[in-house]
C-alpha cells in the first residue's frame, strides 16, 4: 500500500494537475497496484482493491472524471463476477488492466470529439480582430478547441486570464503563442473590462465538475465571467467531456469545494493573517449558453440524461 499512497500524494500535493491527467494517473496507479498484487489469494486481491480504489478516490475532492474510472474499473469487475459461478473463475489483473486502458482510450476519444465539435462553433472570419473569445484558467480541451479551429483557417483573437494563484493562464497562452495564435493576457479582475472594449464573442471554459442539476464547477472566477457574460449579452460554453458528470449528486450529495494552501497566494504572510484559498467554484447552469461535450452541444440541464445514454455502464447503482 505505500507505493500507492505515495501516488495518493502526488494526487493530493497537486503534483498531478489537470482533471483528465488526474484521472489518467489514478487508473494507471490502481492498475499498477493491481500489477503488484496478482499472486495474491483471490479473495485479499479482491478487499485489497476496495481499499486501494477508496484511498485513490478520496485523494482530492472534486475529481469526478478520476473517480468515474475507479467506477468503471469496478463495475466490469462486478460484471465479470457476476457471470461466474464464484469469484475465483475470473482473472483480476486481466480485467483491469483492460477497462483501464478501455477509460483512458474513451477520455481521449471523448477529447477528440469535443475538439471537433467545439471547433465547428467557431465561425470563420478573415481577420482575427474580428472576432475575439475569453478563456479562463487551462484547460487542454479547451485550447484544443481553438488549435483545431486555427489550423481549419479560421481566425480570431484570444484573451486568456492569468488565473491566479498559481497561473495556469500562462500554460494557456504558451500552447495558443506556439500555434500562431493571437493571444492577449489580462488579470483575473480585469475580465469586464476586457469583454467590454476587446470584441468579445465567445467565453470558452473547461469544467472539472458537472452535477446532476447542470452545475458546473471550475476554476474559482469561472462564476464571475459568467455573471459578465451575462451581462454584456457574449454566449458562455463550457467544455467538457461527459465523464466529469458526478452521479453522486444525483443522490443528493454535493460536490465538495477544494481548498488549498495558503501559502500559494502568500508564503510569507503576517501570523495573524488568515487567508482564504478555495480553488473551484459554481457556475449554474441559467449562466452557461451550452455544454460542449462529446455528445454534442446541448443546455446544462440535459447532462444527466446524456451522460447515461453515452455511458450506459454507470446506470447501475451498485457501486
Amino acid at each position: 500500500m505505500e507505493i500507492l499512497k505515495s501516488g495518493c500524494e502526488d494526487i493530493r500535493s497537486l503534483k498531478i494537475q489537470g482533471a483528465t491527467n488526474v484521472a489518467r494517473y489514478g487508473v494507471k496507479i490502481l492498475k499498477e497496484f493491481v500489477m503488484r498484487h496478482k499472486n495474491e489469494y483471490i479473495d485479499v486481491l479482491w478487499e485489497n482493491i476496495q481499499k486501494a480504489v477508496n484511498l485513490i478516490y478520496n485523494s482530492r475532492d472534486t475529481e469526478p472524471a478520476m473517480r468515474n474510472g475507479l467506477k468503471y474499473i469496478l463495475k466490469n469487475l462486478e460484471k465479470e463476477r457476476n457471470s461466474k459461478s464464484n469469484l475465483g473463475n475470473i482473472n483480476i489483473p486481466e480485467i483491469v488492466e483492460r477497462a483501464s486502458e478501455e477509460y483512458i482510450k474513451i477520455l481521449e476519444d471523448s477529447k477528440k470529439k469535443i475538439t471537433e465539435i467545439g471547433a465547428n462553433r467557431i465561425p470563420l472570419y478573415d481577420k482575427p480582430q474580428e472576432f475575439t473569445i475569453l478563456t479562463h484558467c487551462h484547460s487542454s480541451i479547451v485550447t484544443g478547441i481553438l488549435i483545431e479551429a486555427w489550423r481549419q483557417g479560421k481566425k480570431f483573437n484570444v484573451i486568456c486570464t492569468e488565473t491566479r494563484p498559481v497561473y495556469q493562464g500562462r500554460i494557456t497562452a504558451k500552447e495558443l503563442l506556439k500555434e500562431g495564435i493571437p493571444v492577449k493576457m489580462i488579470v483575473d479582475s480585469a475580465m469586464r473590462w476586457a469583454v467590454r472594449n476587446y470584441n468579445v464573442k465567445m467565453i470558452i471554459t473547461g469544467a472539472d465538475a458537472i452535477t446532476s442539476e447542470g452545475t458546473v464547477l471550475n476554476k474559482i472566477g469561472s462564476r464571475l465571467l459568467a455573471l459578465v457574460a451575462r451581462e454584456m449579452h457574449v454566449p458562455y460554453y463550457v467544455a467538457t467531456p461527459l465523464l466529469k458528470f458526478n452521479p453522486d449528486t444525483t443522490f443528493g450529495i454535493l460536490e465538495k469545494i477544494d481548498k488549498r494552501s495558503w501559502t500559494e497566494i502568500w508564503s510569507e504572510k503576517p501570523d495573524e493573517l488568515e487567508i482564504l484559498n478555495p480553488a473551484f467554484e459554481t457556475v449554474s447552469r441559467r449562466y452557461i449558453d451550452g455544454l460542449i461535450t462529446e455528445s454534442g452541444i446541448f443546455p446544462a440541464t440535459l447532462v444527466f440524461e446524456r451522460f447515461y445514454n453515452t455511458y450506459p455502464i454507470f446506470r447501475s447503482n451498485d457501486i
